[in-house]
This record gives C-alpha cells, structure tokens and sequence, in this order.
C-alpha cells in the first residue's frame, strides 16, 4: 500500500469585518496567493481546486504576495514576522526575518525582486524595508503616528514607495535604501490601499472616507480627486489594469468599480447580493486585477470569503469560489456506491459546504443552518444528511435541493455526536445521553447516570455509544436498551465507527489507539492500530470493510488493513493543527479535514 496526495481544496481567505485582506496574482496571472489560519494557499485561478500550502508560519497568517519574478512569496503573520519561501519548486524557505513586535498588514516587493518593504502594527516601529534573501535594512519607514495599512512601491527606477495608515496620512518614499520624502493627508479617515500602477505613472489611494485620490508616481505629487460619491461605504482595495490606465476597487458598499483613470469616471459597477437589500456578507474586501492574463479577469473578494470571478463588459460574474474559512470540525460522504459520491463538512462557524468530488468546488447549503460549531455530520442510506452543532439543535439537510428541510431540532443538551441508521432513524449523544429522532422529531431517549457519551456509531440493527468511563455500549435502536457491553478499552473513547457490512466496529481512543470488536462475539478482534500519538478524532471504513482510514490531533492520517493488523501506511503532518475528520469516498480515495480548514483528497494506492 501508498498514499500519496491528490489535490488540496483550498479555503477562502480569511477575513475581519472592516479590514482589507490583501490579494496577489503571480505574474503570469496564473495563481492566487492569500492567508488563511496559520497557513498560505496559492490557488489556480482557471482551477480552483489545484492549489498548494505553504505551512511555514507559527502564528495567523495576514498577507502573502508574489514576486515580480514569479519563482518566490513573501507572507506575513500576527508576530511580526516576514518568511521568504520558494512557490516553484518544494515550497523551502528561503528566509525568516522579524519585522515588528506586532501584526503584519501589508508588504510588497521591488521591481527586481530583491527588496521588501513589510508593515503593520508595531510598537516601536510600523514597518521596516529589508532585502529578500538577507534581512538586511535598505531603508527606514517612518512618518506615521499609528499602524500602517498598506504600502505599495514602484516596479521602475527611481524606485518610489508608499503607505497609508490609520493616522489618515500617506507617506511618500525616495529609495533605494528607502528614506523618507513627504507627508501627505489627502483623506479624512483610515487609509485602506495604495497602488503604483504598472508603468509607474501614478499612486492611487483609497480609504474609509470613500474617497479616491491619484498622485504622481515619480513626485508623489497629488494630481486629482476622482469619483467623489460614487461609493456609498468604505474602499478597502483597489488594483490598476496591465494598461495603467484603469484600476479597480472594491467596498463596503457591496459594489466592485473599475475606473478610467486619466477621465476620473468609474466605467462598469457590479452590486453583489440582492438587489435592494444589504448584506454584510457582501462587503467587497479585496480584490486584484492580474495583470499576466489578457482576458481582462477581476477577483473579488466578500467577507464570507467567496471569491467572486468577474470580467470586463459583462455584468454577470464568471463563478464564484466558495469555501470554509474556519477549521473544518466534521466531514461525511455519501454512499460510495453512488455513481458520484458527495462530500459534506462543517466547519466552527457553523457553515456546512457541498462539495463535488470529481470537480472539487463548494456550494454552501442554502437556508437558516447551524449557528456555531458543526460537532458531527452523518449521512442516511435514503440519502437524507443530519448534523449537530453546539447550538444544540440536530438539523435535516435535502442534498438534492443543497437545503436545510424542517425547523432545528433542540437536543437535551450538547451534542457529541449523530449517527443515522438505515431504517430511518438519527441518533444523537448529547454529554447527557441518547435520543432518537424521525423526521425532526423525537421518538425515545435515555440517559446515563455514571458516566457521559463522547462518541455514537450506528447501523441497521445497532447503536454504538462510548462513554468518558471507558465503556462501550451496544443499545437497541428501537428500545434503547443495552444489548451488549463490551470490554472496556482501558482509555476514552473518541470515535466509533461501524463498517459497512456490520462486521466490525471500529473504536479510536483518547490515548491514540484503535481496537476492533467483532460485532458477532463483542470481543476485540484487532487491538495492534496503534500508530497515533494523540486522540484519535474520527474512523471511516471502504465499501468492503476491508481497510479503514483514521485521523487524529497528531496531524496524521493513517490506513489500515484488517486482513494485516500490523501493516498500515501514513502521512504525516496531513493538517497543520489536527486532523479532525477523515471519509472514505470510493475505492482508492480518502478524504481528511482539519484546522487548516483545507479539504484534502489522498489516493490510496495498491491495496490488495
């Protein structure tokens, strides 16, 4: 056996309501580049689902940007710390350099790609200019009295800078090394974006005072105020057009212009959401213009994270990428003998995605869901899904229609898990016990006095429930009454997992270990799946039940055979932070979820 990775379904990019989040295209208009969790993903723009991660960072990560010549990304995080890495090759870091005792909010590169200026939020100082493969200082910035927003340099000699801060000031630089030239305070409040144009002609700068300004790229000279009015909320981004003679912005207006520059009129508008209605999540927070494409593409970017694709001339977007932006915290496929299988995952904000496994895009499941933490999924042979959060309410999703059906069902308590029978039923352990429930409602419950349920597993004819004593209990799905206890693992149970044909039972512990019960005798049948070096968080088995694939806090995913006990294949570090689910979606594919909230597909190779 091999496992081997086959692709990495990005997340959206992480964003905070009232902040810009920086985008980046490479230079062949090609990839994405963009921060979420503690990690950076660049993601192909004509296939979304092909991406890579760079995990270097130990703390959140803020920005990444690409360099002119393409072969390397800068990104930075809350630390103040700046990592130079190889996005061609292995993805090998080519340097770790400290910028500032605070977060980084925006960095850019030279036109050589040999110099980086990084800001943010520091305390003794807002930013520092650094070569790339060194660390060492080409210059000072300073000028600003509180954190710097965004900074922008010329791409020709004489190499030009600028930044925009809090303080409502934009700072002009001479380099290199880069010293201070002039202050200038054209806007009333935050400065959200500065840009030098491709040819270096012009600075444009925007801001929470809706405002748009253009400056001289060589003076810094200001030269005109433009669309005053047009947007009715904050600019958070503006990016110009490989002509130089248009730039894009996006707002919390929820509308997304582009600009001719020379004329100072906005030439197109895009309004997300409704028409009429506003929407938070459709604040427009980012967005980029590559400038390596000749098809005239805009990205654009929402608070929810969706990546919207739009195009020059046409008033429709193109497709919207979607996304969790969270740790993903549950995953279910559906029936394997389907002619295509489904995957579904929650995540901690309660967002539970659809997604297409032979295209690997998202759609979100429409109608009023979960409000917090999705704790579980389960999908029913009928078809039907159920999921539990911890706004304890078990929930009925249609997966044909991609809805939410029925009202929220309240639990007894916080849920740790749902598991659905074939003949109709859902099971739900809250830490207080058992209920059953068809069509929304409930039918029987139980609960336990010595000892609290932490995982539940059924299948035609059982229920599977593990307490924090260490026990295992088989209950009958129509009584709830006991049928079986057996022995108990020494440890607590964090998952159960029944196979397909009902043979086994698969029981992953708090210590790291998997046992196996033989659901005819209720004795452990294979107690060597002792890989794991911390909890083991979920189990799903093939359609034969002849291998099973486990995910655990250690960041490992494993497959195992039942056939070989002692035989089992890894990858290591799977998921920056923890693996939190793992599915079994056909005959050589796994799929893991985790912290990283990343969706990654892994094929399994040579099994017997």
């Amino acid at each position: 056996m091999s496992i081997r990775s086959d692709s990495i379904w990005a997340p959206s990019p992480s964003t905070i309501r009232g902040q810009p989040t920086p985008l980046s295209a490479d230079s062949k208009g090609e990839r994405l580049a963009y921060a979420n969790g503690k990690s950076i993903f660049l993601r192909s723009i004509d296939n979304p689902a092909i991406s890579t991660q760079y995990s270097g960072h130990t703390t959140a990560t803020t920005v990444a940007r690409f360099s002119p010549s393409g072969y390397y990304v800068a990104s930075g995080d809350v630390s103040g710390t700046v990592r130079v890495w190889d996005c061609v090759g292995e993805g090998a870091t080519k340097g770790e350099y400290h910028i500032i005792s605070g977060k980084i909010n925006d960095l850019a590169w030279d036109g050589d790609s040999a110099r980086i200026i990084a800001v943010g939020d520091g305390k003794e100082k807002y930013g520092h200019c650094i070569t790339a493969d060194s660390g060492n200082s080409v210059g000072e910035i300073s000028g600003h009295s509180s954190q710097i927003n965004t900074v922008s340099i010329r791409q020709q000699r004489p190499l030009r800078a600028m930044t925009g801060s809090d303080d409502t000031s934009l700072v002009f630089y001479h380099g290199a090394p880069f010293k201070f030239n002039t202050s200038l305070r054209k806007h009333q409040r935050f400065v959200y974006g500065v840009a030098f144009s491709p040819d270096g002609s012009s600075i444009v700068s925007v801001g929470a005072d809706k405002n748009i300004f253009l400056y001289d790229g060589k003076t810094g000279e200001a030269k005109s105020d433009i669309g005053s009015g047009e947007h009715k909320g904050s600019v958070f981004a503006v990016s110009w057009a490989r002509d130089s003679k248009r730039f894009v912005t996006s707002s919390a207006d929820q509308t997304v212009k582009i600009w001719d520059a020379e004329a100072g009129k906005a030439i197109q508008t895009w309004r997300m959401g409704e028409e009429g209605k506003v929407s938070i999540a459709d604040h427009q927070v980012g967005v980029v213009w590559p400038t390596g494409r000749s098809d005239g593409l805009i990205i654009s970017l929402n608070l929810d994270g969706d990546l919207t694709y739009l195009s020059e001339g046409s008033q429709s977007p193109q497709r919207v990428v979607r996304g969790h932006q969270k740790n993903i915290t549950a995953v279910a496929a559906s029936d394997s003998k389907d002619s295509v299988p489904t995957l579904f995952s929650g995540s901690s904000d309660g967002r539970v995605c659809n997604w297409d496994i032979p295209t690997g895009t998202a759609a979100y499941i429409d109608g009023p869901g979960h409000t917090n933490y999705v704790s579980a999924i389960a999908t029913a042979p009928e078809g039907r899904l159920y999921s539990v959060g911890w706004d304890d309410c078990l929930r009925s999703i249609d997966p044909s229609a991609n809805v939410f059906t029925g009202s929220a069902t309240s639990t007894d308590g916080q849920p740790r898990g749902v598991a659905a029978s074939s003949s109709g039923f859902a099971v739900v352990a809250t830490h207080k016990g058992v209920q059953t429930f068809i069509d929304g409602q409930k039918k029987k419950d139980i609960q336990f006095k010595s000892m609290s349920p932490t995982a539940i597993a059924a299948n035609e004819d059982l229920i599977a429930v593990a307490g924090d004593d260490s026990s295992v209990l088989i209950l009958s799905p129509t009584s709830l009454e006991t049928k079986h206890k057996p022995e108990s693992l020494g440890s607590v149970i964090t998952t159960l997992s029944f196979s397909a044909d009902g043979k086994y039972l698969a029981a992953g512990c708090s210590n790291g270990k998997i046992a196996v019960f033989n659901t005819s005798s209720w004795e452990v049948a294979i107690s060597r799946w002792s890989s794991h070096t911390a909890r083991v968080t979920s189990i799903s088995w093939n359609q034969e039940g002849t291998y099973a694939v486990s995910g655990g806090l250690d960041t490992n995913v494993f497959v195992w055979s039942v056939k070989k006990p002692g035989t089992r294949i890894g990858k290591m570090n799977a998921h920056k932070d923890g693996v939190n689910g793992v599915a079994w979606v056909d005959g050589g594919r796994v799929v893991s979820v985790g912290g990283d909230a990343a969706v990654k597909v892994w094929k399994v190779e040579r099994l017997s």
